[in-house]
């Protein structure tokens, strides 16, 4: 039989995190990390849990893309009038997670988000594949639809009306940046002494403390 969820046990080995592995910036160790989860071939490397505040304030989490690290933060893009766009307008303070179970590894991060321009939404947009730009004008993201027959109608419309044609990218979707005051690296440990180590933003520098596990 199979162990009950509650016997499921795995000692995490693979790497440690000590204070003297911690760059100045936070930034720096974000690329370091999702760049050795990219190199590792983990599922997914770019996953990334994004929890908002709901209208009844409840968090609401899901998993969208990471698209970009730059030094004034992380890039998703989305549709603005799904629940997550309509919420971040309402409250844009949101929080962020990633998980790498093969390198026994996550991020936690706060952070304010702020809406791309036009210009980089167009850019991004611009080297989607051409299935993928077709999709965002057929989907009304979040919205209740009788059944998938509708959205698969929904989409040859799109196709024929954009048939020959570059595909522009609709007014309602585009991407946000997420600027970060406040990360959490997580490293696993044996016997669940995992290493957390935090940056919490001081003005223009960061300061970094350990957590006990």
């Amino acid at each position: 039989m199979s162990p009950s969820i509650e016997h499921i046990r795995k000692d995490y080995t693979r790497f440690r995190l000590d204070e003297s592995d911690m760059p100045a910036n936070p930034m720096e160790l974000l690329q370091a990390w999702v760049d050795q989860a990219i190199s590792e071939k983990v599922s997914e490397p770019n996953a990334m849990q994004l929890i908002s505040l709901g209208f009844d304030g409840i968090p609401e989490g899901r998993v969208v893309l990471l698209r970009g690290i730059q030094p004034d933060g992380l890039r998703f893009y989305t549709n603005y009038r799904s629940a997550k766009g309509q919420q971040l307008v309402q409250n844009n303070r949101v929080s962020a997670n990633f998980f790498w179970p093969d390198l026994e590894r996550q991020i936690r991060i706060k952070g304010e988000v702020h809406q791309l321009s036009a210009e980089e939404s167009d850019v991004y947009f611009d080297s989607r594949p051409r299935e993928s730009q077709l999709g965002a004008w057929a989907s009304d993201q979040s919205e209740v639809i009788a059944n998938r027959q509708v959205l698969i109608d929904k989409l040859r419309d799109v196709e024929n009306r954009f048939a020959g044609k570059e595909v522009p990218r609709p007014d309602w979707w585009g991407g946000y940046r997420i600027a970060p005051f406040y990360f959490e690296f997580w490293q696993g440990g044996a016997s669940r002494l995992h290493d957390r180590l935090t940056y919490q933003q001081a003005g223009n520098q960061w300061k970094i403390e350990r957590l006990s596990p």
